[in-house]
């Protein structure tokens, strides 16, 4: 194929992605941070930490843009969730400030103050829980993610979870444009140090443990950044660094196996959630050379044998067309697995699964056991979801 060929197919692409990305349209491109004051009655307010590599922005209701600066900068935001809210999903206000009763609304944005003011802040949290909870959950966005998505996000799954412990976001550079793939890249790569940073502040607050979920391009960038530990650096923040889950990722394969390589086995593992249906990654496949992307990879066993543990969601309903963002809607399923994946060496299958989960825990730290083999059936938004996992030898 000529080079004018090559690029003709990937532009196709990403228009092809544009069409399957287009019922997302709806996310506001600036004024979503714009706080909404008026209670409403059965909502709950979720309160972030952020950290960023994002520039500040002018336009209110905004906080930062998708043009990066030159070091860590950090804010603190509440989002109320309606009472109406379908798991899964985001919803965003038809004009903003919105409607609490029926939309996610932000009800505080503000700085803070430099990495001091953040390092107090994630302190301050975590000495208003239980001893039992004072814990930390990252999340790490992917590509074509503007900040408030981010945030939005985040905190629609930090509700739907109901995950325990300080919830803290980091944001890298991201424009929000399907035509800014490799500016996005760039700015994953330039995040590198500052996500490094983050993981170090947070390892010593004093916190009991840290689980970081990253997605799509935020999985490339949390591997890389372990990739670049010294290893007795490594060594040391794995002590806090209890689970990490990688969702979707949008990693050359030949890549994925070199980090695993350079990085080694973990424990507790790596886990990997996976959809072969996944329509963004096919794109990204496309523009990649045809290298195949690990969250759509089709052999389980294959990753599972480099020392992680693999999800595969692909009858599970995601919120998007593109089948890319199915996390989303793992994040109500992800509290009723303890139970199940803390029991080593259990195999259950078909109906006895889903009598197995009754009194499952909530605790993200204690996900998946040693040594797992198992298929569970939840129901998921009015759906019934097999849900495969594998391990490899430890």
């Amino acid at each position: 194929m000529t080079q004018l060929g090559k690029y003709l197919v990937r532009f196709a692409a990403l228009a092809i992605t544009a069409a399957l990305l287009a019922g997302c349209g709806s996310r506001p491109v600036t004024g979503a941070l714009e706080p909404n004051t008026v209670a409403a009655e059965g909502a709950s307010v979720e309160n972030l930490l952020v950290v960023t590599t994002r520039s500040r922005s002018d336009v209110p209701g905004t906080l930062f843009s998708g043009e990066r600066a030159n070091q860590r900068d950090f804010a603190e935001i509440a989002i109320s969730i309606p009472p109406n809210h379908a798991s899964g999903q985001i919803e965003w206000p038809d004009s903003m400030p919105g409607d609490p009763a029926r939309h996610m609304v932000t009800r505080k944005a503000s700085y803070l103050n430099g990495d001091n003011g953040f390092r107090a802040a994630v302190r301050r949290e975590l000495a208003a829980r239980q001893p039992k909870d004072r814990q930390v959950f990252l999340f790490i966005h992917g590509y074509n993610t503007l900040f408030a998505e981010g945030v939005y996000r985040f905190a629609q799954v930090m509700h739907d979870s109901d995950a325990p412990g300080v919830p803290v976001l980091f944001t890298w550079a991201s424009r929000g444009d399907l035509t800014d793939y490799v500016y996005d890249l760039n700015s994953a790569a330039v995040a590198r140090d500052e996500l490094e940073q983050t993981l170090e502040d947070l390892a010593n607050s004093g916190a009991r443990e840290v689980n970081v979920l990253a997605h799509s391009m935020g999985t490339w960038l949390m591997m890389e950044t372990l990739r670049q530990m010294p290893p007795e650096r490594r060594k040391k923040l794995s002590q806090k660094l209890k689970r990490i889950v990688l969702a979707a990722p949008d990693i050359d394969v030949d890549v994925f196996k070199d980090q695993m390589r350079r990085i080694g086995r973990l424990d507790p593992p790596i886990i990997l959630l996976l959809s072969k249906d996944d329509r963004a990654l096919n794109v990204s496949s496309i523009i990649a050379g045809g290298k195949d992307r690990v969250g759509r990879y089709g052999d389980d066993a294959e990753l599972a044998a480099l020392g992680a543990v693999v999800i595969d969601l692909t009858n599970l309903e995601g919120p998007d067309s593109a089948r890319h963002s199915k996390f989303a809607a793992f994040a109500s399923i992800a509290p009723r697995l303890t139970e199940v994946l803390q029991k080593d060496k259990l195999t259950v299958s078909g109906n006895d699964a889903a009598g197995s989960l009754g009194a499952a825990g909530k605790d993200l730290g204690s996900f998946v056991s040693s040594t797992v083999q198992v298929a569970v059936t939840l129901p998921v938004t009015l759906v019934t979801a097999p849900i495969l996992l594998v391990t490899g030898g430890r």
